[in-house]
């Protein structure tokens, strides 16, 4: 069954430019992506500052209105359904936010935080707060007496799993991970990963998990979306991905990750220049002007995702177009 059903999904911010605000421009923070996450799965989003990985984290949650498409929680609509009926839905659909010193209350104590979940969906008998609260306290690798603490009293990765027990407390399906571990040490990301796994095995939750590094990516992923400028350019199985990456920015990305073995060498991709701005993506395949397998059929014409045995990849080199010249120069570049 399809937990989450992304369709064609847009966003596209206005700006005003000019000193007296009469140019105006368009952002295509997200432009036309598309995909499912099915019960129980988790779907790595993986890319770049700026390639709209958070936006469209934002768009299902809600918290963005989407320009165009269709995003669909057990086949409903969610944009389609009224303020009033979705707060009884918003307690199935949860989010782990990214800075675990920002997303908590400095005012409030852990249980304050923990219980206001509880009071505005009801999950539990207010006679029964304190309990819950100790029983998710537990259930994250904390004690009951850390309940009437404040944040600033915790490190980062007690403060990330105060937050993670803040998103399991409503009993949510569905929970966004908006780069949970990003701001961690290394040696807690680990600790935090296979958390959410357990919690993952034991109450069959599906998630979206969002991230820069490809190494964490792999470690709780199912299947892998890599998105640049806006639209997702590869997305398949996490073994696949891994193995034979066929887009040339997917396989960038993989040689810049590091491994832990030193007799392993890799070749570097170096991609020239930065991520162009989403107020201008370049014509044809957005990612040409970084390629280092460039084709002139690249510059002006955009690629489909197209899927064969699962394996989805939008570029004109892995669909094997050939026209005529426009082949690869011979220094590998336009």
């Amino acid at each position: 069954m399809k937990m989450i059903e992304v369709v064609d999904l847009k966003k596209h911010f206005t700006l005003n430019t000019s000193v007296l605000n009469t140019e105006i421009t368009e952002v295509k923070a997200v432009n036309g992506v598309s995909f499912h996450i099915d019960e129980g799965e988790t779907l790595g989003l993986v890319g770049e500052s700026g390639s709209g990985k958070t936006t469209t984290g934002k768009l299902i949650l809600r918290l963005l209105k989407p320009t165009d498409g269709k995003i669909l929680f057990e086949e409903r609509d969610i944009n389609e359904i009224k303020d009033r009926e979705f707060r009884k839905i918003r307690k199935d659909i949860q989010v782990i936010f990214q800075n675990p010193y920002a997303s908590l209350d400095p005012k409030m104590t852990i249980e304050d935080i923990l219980t206001q979940p509880l009071t505005i969906h009801k999950i539990v008998p207010p006679l029964e707060f304190k309990k819950e609260c100790v029983r998710l306290l537990d259930m994250v690798g904390l004690s009951a007496k850390d309940a009437k603490k404040f944040p600033h009293e915790f490190s980062g990765g007690q403060r990330q799993r105060i937050g993670i027990a803040r998103a399991i407390a409503t009993k949510p399906k569905f929970i966004v991970c908006d780069e949970p571990v990003s701001a961690l040490d290394i040696s807690i990301q680990s600790q935090i990963l296979n958390l959410m796994m357990a919690l993952k095995k034991e109450f069959k939750l599906s998630y979206l998990f969002i991230a820069h590094g490809l190494n964490v990516i792999k470690h709780v992923s199912d299947r892998v979306a890599v998105m640049y400028l806006g639209k997702i350019v590869e997305m398949g199985a996490v073994e696949d991905i891994y193995t034979s990456p066929k887009h040339p920015y997917t396989k960038a990305l993989m040689s810049a990750s590091p491994i832990p073995d030193p007799d392993i060498k890799r070749e570097r991709i170096i991609l020239k220049d930065e991520i162009p701005s989403p107020i201008h993506i370049p014509s044809g395949c957005a990612f040409h002007t970084r390629c280092p397998s460039c084709m002139d059929i690249c510059k002006h014409k955009t690629p489909e995702l197209r899927t064969e045995n699962g394996h989805s990849v939008a570029c004109h080199l892995s669909l094997g177009t050939v026209l005529g010249d426009n082949n690869v120069n011979g220094d590998g570049s336009c």
